[in-house]
């Protein structure tokens, strides 16, 4: 029977408790007519996992398998055309379901279900297999590893979108502000804004980070810890240029720094607050026609745009660390406290099977 992690219950209060890892056995599943059933070479983390282990994630469920993130290899399939084109496949998950192709949101009345770890969607990809819809998959870009391909989808997707779909200014010339470099998200949102040929320039509490993003493509960096750093940043742009748009995953005074960096009707584009749950609007950012725009993971369109992309270009996700075994549970913690002490520069990586090896299913 496959094996799969979630997390079991302890007391503990939200925010307070840290749920223990849990191995499960997951009952085999014939694929119906338009399944696929994939078997997990690589999982990834993303912060979410750690507030579902936290319980400060919406409908934290126990033995639900967790992670969202995940690539492998087609094993079994229904008997439709649409599910055996896929047999013998590499591919990657569509991290969430709901969401076919509108720009606005989920068409889906219960909304957006993702990946891993609650009530809403029994599958998670800290598994040795699982069985999904075929339209639900892409095929794993041919100049990533299993690792690697298994880093892209929803930080991948989370990325596209803010800087793609909603920030407006994924174009040749425009100066991007990317804060917080070092995440999954912030990491691809650089990789995607320069290879559309943006300036980019990135904001962190260390200095190696900077460095390294700087390797990567960025223009400038400053660290936010140094008293004046939006004037340090302001000096960096283009002569006589402003920002055209921020992209920004903590929230806090995110407003009143932006306010002075953007252009007239320059764009913040928010895809979370990790700082807290609220981010002042000043009139300051009124009187500069300022738009602050939301921006969670992203439509099915989206992500199949966001692959292709990744292929035409030859982009690969950055990778923090990577642990081998689906049972190392040690190991598999020790990539829990890196996302919760915010130490990793890139993708925190379950490598469960190797490329090539037979199942022990």
């Amino acid at each position: 029977m496959p094996t799969a992690i979630a997390i079991r219950q302890i007391e503990g209060k939200p925010g307070q408790v840290w749920y223990p890892l849990d191995r499960i056995d997951v009952p085999s599943t014939t694929p119906s007519a338009t399944q696929v059933t994939v078997r997990i070479s690589a999982a990834a983390l993303n912060h979410r996992d750690v507030f579902l282990r936290q319980h400060l994630y919406p409908g934290t469920t126990f033995g639900v398998p967790l992670l969202a993130d995940g690539a492998g290899l087609v094993t079994a399939t229904g008997s439709d055309p649409s599910a055996r084109r896929w047999a013998g496949k590499r591919v990657i998950l569509n991290p969430g379901t709901g969401w076919k192709d509108s720009p606005e949101g989920p068409e889906s009345p219960r909304g957006y279900a993702i990946l891993g770890g609650t009530k809403f969607n029994p599958v998670g990809t800290l598994a040795e297999e699982v069985t999904v819809e075929a339209g639900e998959l892409e095929e794993a870009p041919t100049h990533l590893s299993a690792v690697e391909a298994a880093a892209l989808p929803l930080t991948g997707l989370t990325a596209w979108r803010a800087v793609v779909t909603k920030s407006g200014n994924a174009a040749q010339g425009r100066n991007i502000l990317v804060t917080g470099i070092g995440g999954g998200v912030a990491l691809m949102a650089l990789l995607f804004a320069t290879a559309k040929g943006a300036n980019v320039y990135v904001s962190s509490g260390s200095e190696e980070k900077l460095r390294k993003a700087k390797e990567l493509g960025a223009k400038g960096g400053v660290n936010y810890k140094e008293e004046g750093w939006e004037t340090k940043l302001a000096a960096m742009l283009p002569a006589g240029s402003q920002l055209d748009a921020i992209i920004d995953g903590a929230g806090g005074d995110v407003v009143s720094f932006g306010a002075k960096l953007l252009k007239q009707g320059g764009v913040i584009v928010s895809y979370g607050m990790t700082l807290g749950p609220k981010m002042p609007f000043l009139m300051s950012a009124v009187l500069k026609n300022i738009d602050i725009r939301g921006s969670t993971m992203g439509s099915r369109k989206e992500f199949a745009d966001m692959v292709a992309f990744v292929n035409e270009k030859n982009l690969k996700p950055v990778i923090s660390r990577v642990v081998s075994g689906i049972d190392n549970f040690d190991a598999i913690d020790g990539l829990f406290e890196d996302m919760k002490n915010g130490t990793q520069f890139g993708k925190l990586v379950v490598e469960i099977a190797k490329e090539g090896e037979s199942s022990k299913l």
